[in-house]
C-alpha cells in the first residue's frame, strides 16, 4: 500500500510510520498516528481512506465509516474508493458500477507492474482461457472482420485476438494502461473511454471481449445491451466474471470488485438478445494465495438482437 503525498512533509512522514505500524499488525496505533497526519493535512483524501482502513481493521467500524464519509465529502468523484468502502460496510447504497475516477487511478498506479504482478505472481490466465472458450463457439478457422477489446489494459487479451482479427480496436479508461498497450503495436486503434458510457456504434463489430473487466461493473444490464447493439447478427461477446453463489445477482467484495451469480448473468444476456454459446467455471487467478473462482461466458447475438 502506498499513499499519494499530502503535500505536507511532516504529514507524509507520520503516514509512513502509520503504514509500518499497520504492517506490524498494530492497527489502533496506526490509526492514531494517521489522525495526527490528518491534523496537518485535513483535506488529504487518501489519508482519510487510509485511517478508515486502519480503524476498520482495528474493529472500530463506526469510526471507519466516519473517516470514509469525510473522504467522500472532500472528493465526491471518489478517486480513492471511499464510497465503495462505505457500500461494502453496508453504510451506503450498493453502486451499480465503480466510479470512473477510482478505476482510472487504480490502474494508472498499477500499469508499470501490471503484467508481472498479475501473470507471474498471481497465475492469471484469463486471456488464454477466454480465447479457448471463444474458439469452442467460433470454431478454429473463423476470423473476425472487426473486434473490440473492452478494458484492453496492457493488451494481454489483444495478444490472443490479433491472429484472428482483421481489425482490432481497444478501449480502456486508464492512460497508463493504454500507454503500455500502444507499445505492443497489436491494436489498430486505442481509445481512452469508460466502457459503461461508450458512444453508440450499431453493428460495428463481429467480436467483443471483456477479460477481467466486468468485475468493476455491478449491474450488467446496460453493458450487455450496449454490446448487443454494437454486434452484427451472429457476432460474439466473450467475457469473464468473478463468481458468487449467494442470493443477490451481484455483490461488492471486500476486494472492491464485483462478483456475479452465473444464472443472473446468463438471464441478463438472454434479455439483451443473446444466446449462450459457452459457459465454464474456472480459476481466474490467486488472491492472497487463495484460488479466485469465476466463470467464462460466450454469448452470440441473435438475428434480431437488442434494440
Amino acid at each position: 500500500m502506498t499513499l499519494s503525498s499530502s503535500g505536507e512533509a511532516l504529514a507524509d512522514r507520520r503516514a509512513d510510520y502509520a503504514l509500518q505500524l499497520s504492517g506490524a499488525g498494530d492497527f489502533g496505533a496506526a490509526a492514531d498516528l494517521m489522525r495526527q497526519a490528518l491534523d496537518l493535512a485535513p483535506l488529504w483524501v487518501a489519508g482519510w481512506v487510509a485511517v478508515g482502513g486502519y480503524l476498520e481493521k482495528a474493529g472500530a467500524v463506526e469510526a471507519a465509516i466516519l473517516a470514509y464519509g469525510k473522504a467522500l465529502t472532500i472528493d465526491p468523484g471518489d478517486r480513492e474508493g471511499a464510497g465503495l468502502k462505505l457500500a461494502a460496510l453496508g453504510a451506503a447504497p450498493m453502486p451499480q458500477t465503480m466510479p470512473a475516477a477510482f478505476v482510472r487511478g487504480l490502474f494508472d498506479q498499477y500499469a508499470e507492474r501490471f503484467e508481472t504482478a498479475l501473470v507471474d505472481r498471481l497465475g492469471y490466465r484469463v486471456p488464454e482461457q477466454l480465447f479457448a472458450a471463444l474458439q469452442t463457439v467460433a470454431g478454429p478457422g473463423r476470423r473476425f472482420a472487426r473486434a473490440l477489446d473492452l478494458g484492453c489494459g496492457t493488451g494481454l487479451m489483444g495478444e490472443q485476438l490479433r491472429p484472428v482479427a482483421d481489425v482490432l480496436n481497444g478501449v480502456d479508461l486508464s492512460p497508463g494502461m493504454l500507454h503500455k498497450a500502444r507499445r505492443k503495436k497489436i491494436y489498430d486503434s486505442l481509445a481512452e473511454a469508460d466502457i459503461t458510457a461508450l458512444a453508440p456504434a450499431p453493428q460495428a463489430f463481429d467480436l467483443v471481449t471483456a477479460a477481467d473487466v466486468l468485475n468493476y461493473v455491478g449491474d450488467l444490464r446496460a453493458i450487455l445491451l450496449s454490446v448487443a447493439t454494437m454486434l452484427a447478427p451472429g457476432g460474439l461477446f466473450a467475457l469473464s466474471l468473478e463468481a458468487h453463489d449467494g442470493d443477490e445477482p451481484y455483490l461488492l467484495l471486500p476486494s472492491l470488485r464485483f462478483a456475479h451469480r452465473l444464472d443472473a448473468a446468463c438471464r441478463l444476456g438472454t434479455e439483451a438478445g443473446f444466446t449462450l454459446g459457452h459457459q465454464s467455471r474456472v480459476m481466474l487467478r490467486r488472491d492472497r494465495g487463495i484460488p479466485l473462482d469465476g466463470f467464462l461466458l460466450v454469448f452470440e447475438r441473435g438475428a434480431l438482437g437488442a434494440v
